[in-house]
C-alpha cells in the first residue's frame, strides 16, 4: 500500500489504466466565437437544492445564470421524501449529530467538515423556512422531527413524505421572484471552460433549438447531482447521468471517493425507471423488513434493527435475498393502520396503489437501488474545487461530509450549507481585474467511425449492476473495465447529440467509480469487497484521489485541496 503523497499507479494498472478517451480535455471540436454568447458574474449549473439556494443567495450582490439540463423542477431535490437533518429538538446538540454522522462515515468523514455543516444545520433551516418551506408540526405547534437510519434519535425535518418536492417548489418561486437571476432551461452542460488555468465559464447546448452557447463568468457553481443511471437499478432521475462530475473531469478537477455508491435498501421492487423509494421514514415509524418466512432479519444484525446504517441494511437484504432466492424482500408496514399511513405517507400510499398494493393489507417488495453517489469532486469546506474559480456543491460533490456512507437526509442538508459557503467567500475569490475579450476553440480529431456504434447504454448498465454494485470482486472489476474499455471510443466520437453526451460522460463516471473500487482493497461503508472483507485502518485511512493526466493517489482524510489544473494531454 503506497502512503498517502504516493501514486499507486502500478496497482492501479492491473485491471487496466483508465481507457484512453478519458484524457480528453473536450467531448467536441468547438470555438466559442462561432456560439452564442451570454455574460454573467456567477454561473449556475443544475436547479437542484445546491444550485437554487446558490443562485438565489449570488444574486444578491451578483448578476447570475442559472442553466438546468430539463426544467427547474426536474431535480434529485424533487424526489427526496424523507426530509433534512438538524440539530433543532430539545434533546439533540450539534455533538450528537456531528457523532451519528463520524459513526455512519466509518472513519473517512473530515471532521472539520461535518461540525461546520451539522453546526451551520439550525441557522440554514430557519432560512429555508423563512423562503417558503413549511416542515410538519407536532401537536405544540414546534417543528415535528422523524427518525432514521443512522440517527440516535429523531432530528430529520420533513413535509409529509414529499419533503424534496416541497423544498423545490418554495426554492424555485424564490428563484423566479430573485430580480438578478436569468434563468436557461433544456441547456446541456457540454463542457466546462478553462483559461490559464482557470474557470471562466461553460459551453451550453440548447437541446429544444440545438444551438451552441458560451456562457463566460467570473465564477462557476457546478450543482449537477449525481449518477445513478449509471447502474440498471436506480432511484435517480433519468438526467442523473454524471454529467458534471465528467465536465469537471475534464476540466482538471480532482475527483475522490468514487468507489463510494449508497445503495438505499427500499426501493419498491417493480418494473419501473427509476424505482419508486421507499422512504427511510417509514422504517424509522415502525415498518419492518421480513424474509420469505415473513421474519424480521435485522434484529440480530444491528442494535438498531430496521434503523441500521443503510449500508448495513442494504447488504443484509443482499444476504436474505441470495437465501431465500429471491429478487425481494417485504416491508410490513400494515401494524401502522391505514388512518395514520394515507396521512403521514400520501406519495407512498398514492404510488404503492397505483403498482396494486395496499400498503395497510399488504406487504410490500422491496430491493436495494443504487440511490447516491458519495463521492464526486473534490472540494474544501467552502466549496472550492482544485480548479480556480470552479466550486461546487451537493451530490455532484466529495466535500468529506459523507466519509464511505452517507448518514440518512443529511444529503439536502448539504447542499444547502455548501451553496450558503460558497457565496460567502466569492468577493474575496473572484478576480479584481475586469473581463477580458475571451475565446476558447479546440478541434475534435477523432472522426466518428462508419457503421459502429460504440455507444450501449444497456450493456454499461447491467455491467456496472453486476460487477461494481453492493457488493465487488478483484475478477469483477477488471471485467467491468474491460467492458468500459471498449465502450470508451465512444467519447472520442461524441456528437452534439444528448444521447451521445450522455453516454460520454456515463462511461466516464463509470470507469472512475471501477478504478476507484478496485484500488481500495478493503471494505468499508458502503463500499464492499468480496475479496477483501475487512476494514483496513492501518492502510486505507485515506481518500483515493483521480486527475486527468496523473496517476491515482491517496491523501489523508483531511488533507488541504489545492488549487490549479492539470496538464492538458490534448485539444
Amino acid at each position: 500500500m503506497a502512503s498517502s503523497a504516493d501514486t499507486i499507479g502500478t496497482q492501479a494498472s492491473r485491471p487496466g489504466r483508465l481507457p484512453a478517451p478519458l484524457s480528453r480535455r473536450h467531448l467536441v471540436g468547438f470555438d466559442t466565437d462561432d456560439c452564442v454568447a451570454h455574460e454573467c458574474g456567477v454561473l449556475v449549473i443544475g436547479s437542484g437544492i445546491a444550485g437554487l439556494v446558490a443562485a438565489i443567495a449570488a444574486a444578491k450582490t451578483h448578476d447570475v445564470a442559472l442553466i438546468t439540463k430539463a426544467r427547474l423542477t426536474e431535480a434529485n431535490t424533487w424526489y427526496a421524501q424523507g426530509g433534512i437533518a438538524g440539530a433543532v429538538g430539545e434533546a439533540d446538540s450539534v455533538e450528537l449529530h456531528l457523532a451519528d454522522t463520524l459513526v455512519v462515515g466509518q472513519g473517512l468523514c473530515d471532521e472539520d467538515v461535518v461540525r461546520a455543516v451539522v453546526g451551520e444545520a439550525p441557522a440554514a433551516l430557519t432560512e429555508l423556512q423563512a423562503a417558503g418551506v413549511h416542515f410538519d408540526l407536532a401537536e405544540g405547534g414546534e417543528v415535528a422531527l422523524a427518525r432514521e437510519g443512522g440517527h440516535s434519535l429523531p432530528r430529520v425535518l420533513h413535509s409529509g413524505d414529499a419533503t424534496g418536492a416541497a423544498v423545490q417548489s418554495a426554492l424555485t418561486a424564490a428563484l423566479r421572484n430573485a430580480s438578478r437571476v436569468s434563468v436557461f432551461e433544456q441547456r446541456f452542460l457540454v463542457d466546462l471552460l478553462t483559461e490559464d488555468d482557470r474557470c471562466v465559464g461553460a459551453l451550453v447546448l440548447d437541446t429544444e433549438s440545438g444551438v451552441r452557447e458560451v456562457f463566460w463568468a467570473d465564477a462557476v457553481v457546478l450543482a449537477t447531482g449525481g449518477a445513478g443511471q449509471a447502474f440498471r437499478v436506480t432511484t435517480n432521475p433519468l438526467i442523473a447521468t454524471g454529467d458534471g462530475l465528467a465536465a469537471a473531469w475534464r476540466a482538471g478537477a480532482e475527483v475522490t471517493d468514487l468507489e463510494f455508491v449508497q445503495f438505499h435498501p427500499t426501493a419498491l421492487d417493480h418494473d419501473a425507471a427509476p424505482r419508486f423509494l421507499i422512504t427511510e421514514a417509514l422504517r424509522g415509524e415502525g415498518a419492518y423488513l421480513l424474509d420469505c418466512s415473513e421474519q424480521r432479519f435485522m434484529l440480530g444484525v444491528h442494535p438498531l434493527a430496521e434503523l441500521a446504517p443503510r449500508d448495513v441494511v442494504s447488504r443484509e437484504i443482499e444476504k436474505v435475498m441470495a437465501r431465500c432466492d429471491r429478487d425481494n424482500v417485504w416491508l410490513d408496514a400494515r401494524h401502522l393502520g391505514e388512518p395514520y399511513l394515507k396521512t403521514r405517507f400520501p406519495t407512498i400510499w398514492e404510488a404503492c396503489g397505483d403498482a396494486g398494493y395496499d400498503l395497510s393489507r399488504d406487504l410490500l417488495p422491496v430491493a436495494p437501488a443504487a440511490h447516491y453517489l458519495v463521492g464526486g469532486v473534490r472540494v474544501d469546506i467552502d466549496g472550492r474545487t482544485t480548479v480556480p474559480g470552479l466550486y461546487a456543491s451537493g451530490e455532484v460533490t466529495a466535500s468529506g461530509l459523507h466519509g464511505a456512507n452517507r448518514l440518512a437526509s443529511n444529503s439536502l442538508l448539504e447542499g444547502l450549507v455548501y451553496s450558503r459557503r460558497i457565496v460567502r467567500v466569492l468577493e474575496n475569490d473572484l478576480p479584481a481585474d475586469d473581463r477580458a475579450v475571451r475565446r476558447v476553440t479546440t478541434t475534435n480529431d477523432a472522426p466518428a467511425m462508419p457503421g459502429t456504434d460504440c455507444r450501449d447504454n444497456t450493456r454499461l448498465r447491467e455491467t456496472m449492476q453486476r460487477f461494481v454494485g453492493m457488493t465487488r470482486t478483484d475478477q469483477g472489476l477488471s471485467q467491468a473495465a474491460a467492458v468500459l474499455e471498449e465502450l470508451a471510443p465512444a467519447i472520442e466520437q461524441c456528437t452534439d447529440r444528448p444521447a451521445d453526451l450522455e453516454f460520454a460522460n456515463l462511461v466516464t463516471t463509470a470507469s472512475l467509480i471501477t478504478h476507484a473500487a478496485w484500488v481500495r482493497t478493503e471494505s468499508r461503508g458502503c463500499h464492499s469487497r468480496l475479496d477483501h472483507p475487512l476494514r483496513d485502518d492501518e492502510s486505507w485511512r485515506v481518500r483515493t484521489v483521480f486527475r486527468r493526466g496523473r496517476d491515482v493517489c491517496t491523501v489523508p482524510v483531511a488533507a488541504p485541496v489545492s488549487r490549479g489544473a492539470a496538464p492538458d494531454l490534448d485539444t
